[in-house]
């Protein structure tokens, strides 16, 4: 699978937001962004996975637009700002709501993520009662839950502890075993490096390469 950013650019009010972005990504690699706040990293994830769209230029799977075209959009996986949960519910219920959203119900593979994310033993734990760290997780495992093929994680070990980080790269890693397309988002460097076979900056909406990670 091949994700192309072509000639993208996004103005609001005659504001320049990102700049002519071009990107060609494949599967099987594990992508860096890295600026500032406020640098268009969001905006960027946010163009890539069709939550907003360009004032010109497009992006495509495959040499298919998904902006044109009817794309199944349940390829993509995405941790962007804050997912909307219902705080009334456990992290469990949530989660099971949003897999039935394309799924049959499976508790078995509900439980599994959960794990995978280090939130079993608080499943049945209401979300507003989460600590800023569960809900991280939580967000985590919506993004990863469905088998999506591209993983679009922006600043994804915000309120994670180092042990939680940890875990969160053992699941990078293995998403990449997995042959799918990981775009990470983050202001810390040396997570980039740890995980991305590239690393693109990003300043003032405008991309840039930087070397192999």
């Amino acid at each position: 699978m091949k994700l192309t950013v072509k000639n993208y650019t996004k103005k609001i009010k005659e504001k320049v937001i990102l700049d002519n972005i071009n990107l060609e990504l494949l599967n099987g690699n594990v992508y860096g962004f890295y600026g500032r706040n406020g640098s268009g990293k969001t905006m960027l994830f946010r163009a890539i996975s069709t939550l907003i769209f360009p004032t010109t230029g497009d992006v495509l799977i495959d040499g298919e637009s998904i902006i044109k075209n009817k794309y199944d959009l349940s390829n993509f996986g995405v941790l962007i700002e804050m997912p909307n949960f219902y705080p009334y519910l456990s992290g469990f219920d949530n989660l099971d709501i949003l897999y039935r959203i394309n799924n049959k119900s499976n508790n078995q593979h509900i439980d599994d993520i959960l794990k995978k994310v280090d939130l079993y033993e608080n499943r049945n734990k209401k979300y507003r009662e989460y600590s800023l760290g569960m809900k991280q997780k939580l967000r985590i495992a919506q993004a990863i839950m469905e088998n999506q093929q591209i993983i679009i994680l922006d600043e994804p070990t915000n309120g994670l502890d180092e042990k939680s980080i940890q875990n969160l790269h053992n699941i990078v890693l293995e998403l990449k075993k997995q042959k799918k397309m990981v775009l990470l988002a983050s202001h810390n460097m040396e997570d980039l490096k740890l995980l991305c076979d590239k690393i693109f900056y990003i300043s003032n909406g405008k991309l840039k390469d930087k070397k192999e990670g």
